[in-house]
């Protein structure tokens, strides 16, 4: 049977209980000490938005854990995390305190749209569904740094428009893609499972440790409502997690489509009813009733909807892998970093904000921790500043970028150097 480890956490026990809450989902079983590890962090954008993002303080208990444990942490560990086209992951890893972190175990990260990061082509051993298709002429390209070593994914527990909800399975979306993955996303529930398939293929152990002290609901994972739910939890088994995590947001697992097809293909459990709780189990039990992302979806959300799976696909769909796709790029960063953002993002986040986790975030970088947590929060409530002018400046920059960097652009501006050359 499956398990997954559930815990009730609070800024001063949250490292002990991160410790705590891996030891109770068989971590040491999952994790072979023998292997590098990579920490697969999520940043799903590179602006402040509570649930959006790895958390520091699930980071800083993950790392802690392996170290009192004797796991060279210097040497060993690595995260690691790829940009999208419209989200720079570098900036985002400043901006949700993860730099301070990192630096304070010497535990270096490697953002794989840069180089060193070696791409190479990888042919499954196993049965896929799309992804060998969709990548037909180029072949699937995943990180030569990722194949051989152990991986942890440190999601947090949110709604996707894409698939509903969002989790372990999604997180390795950003890392064993790369840019183009977009490609994928009229077919994102088999992709999801196909990467599973990929995962177990190249990664000697597999686990996820999920922060729900933050929760988001909406049309996520960035234009969300922020809940403080103050649940961690963790798992070996990538599907299992996502089903428990489903249904604390109040959704069935089993009618969401990639746990449903991974559960059907035995790549993990969805089905709560087969899963094993350890820990809190009455927390595991709650039922958040969230509203879900499909009902009260941005206007980005539904012109991706009306372009993946609606009247929108056949006329528009095809431009996304030619050299014309930098036009959505550009509409995204707009819409979300120009106009959401800056209208609605103090608005949203007002609430959680003055919470004890919303001060530990706002004085993160001031505060001491002992060895179980946080014992002071700090007083200051934080203050989001990149609004209005600052945050339309902010965005042209990084509207500069994704149009710099676009695959399209940079594979044209490669051909042209290979002809030159020639």
């Amino acid at each position: 049977m499956s398990k997954v480890a559930v815990l009730r956490t609070t800024p001063e026990t949250v490292v002990e209980d991160y410790g705590r809450l891996m030891d109770l989902a068989g971590y040491r079983e999952a994790v072979p000490f023998c292997a590098q590890t990579c920490l697969r962090i999520n940043i799903s954008w590179h602006v402040y938005m509570p649930a959006c993002s790895t958390t520091p303080w699930q980071m800083h208990g993950v790392i802690e854990r392996l170290k009192r444990d004797g796991y060279d942490v210097a040497r060993d560990l690595i995260a690691a995390q790829n940009d999208t086209v419209v989200v720079s992951c570098r900036e985002g890893t400043v901006r949700n305190h993860l730099a301070p972190v990192l630096e304070r175990y010497q535990v270096p990260i490697q953002y794989l749209s840069e180089p060193p990061t070696e791409w190479v082509r990888y042919e499954p051993r196993g049965k896929l569904l799309v992804l060998d298709r969709v990548f037909d002429k180029t072949g699937i390209q995943v990180p030569k740094l990722l194949i051989g070593k152990n991986v942890i994914h440190l999601p947090t527990v949110k709604t996707h428009v894409f698939t509903g909800t969002t989790g372990a399975m999604k997180n390795a979306f950003g890392g064993l893609l790369n840019l183009n993955r977009h490609w994928t996303h009229s077919v994102i529930h088999e992709t999801l499972v196909d990467l599973l398939t990929i995962q177990k293929e190249i990664h000697p152990g597999i686990f996820a440790v999920m922060d729900g002290t933050f929760a988001g609901d909406g049309p996520g994972p960035r234009c969300m409502m922020p809940h403080v739910k103050n649940v961690i939890l963790a798992s070996a088994d990538q599907v299992a997690i996502d089903a428990v995590a489903a249904k604390l947001m109040g959704f069935d697992p089993m009618q969401i489509k990639f746990i449903r097809m991974a559960h059907d293909l035995g790549l993990g459990c969805g089905d709560p009813r087969e899963i094993e709780i350890a820990g809190d189990r009455s927390a595991a039990n709650e039922n958040w009733h969230f509203v879900g992302p499909f009902q009260n979806m941005t206007f980005a959300s539904r012109m991706q909807h009306k372009i993946y799976w609606g009247p929108m696909k056949k006329p528009i769909e095809w431009s996304l892998k030619t050299v014309l796709a930098p036009w959505a790029y550009i509409a995204s960063v707009i819409y979300h970093d120009s106009f959401w953002y800056p209208m609605n993002a103090k608005r949203m986040m007002r609430q959680v904000l003055e919470s004890p986790w919303g001060r530990l975030f706002r004085n993160w970088e001031q505060l001491t921790p002992d060895a179980n947590g946080y014992p002071q929060v700090g007083e200051q409530v934080p203050d989001i500043t990149l609004t209005g002018g600052k945050a339309l400046v902010r965005s042209l920059g990084i509207l500069g970028t994704c149009i710099a960097q676009a695959p399209e652009f940079v594979a044209r501006r490669r051909k042209q150097v290979a002809n030159g050359n020639q």
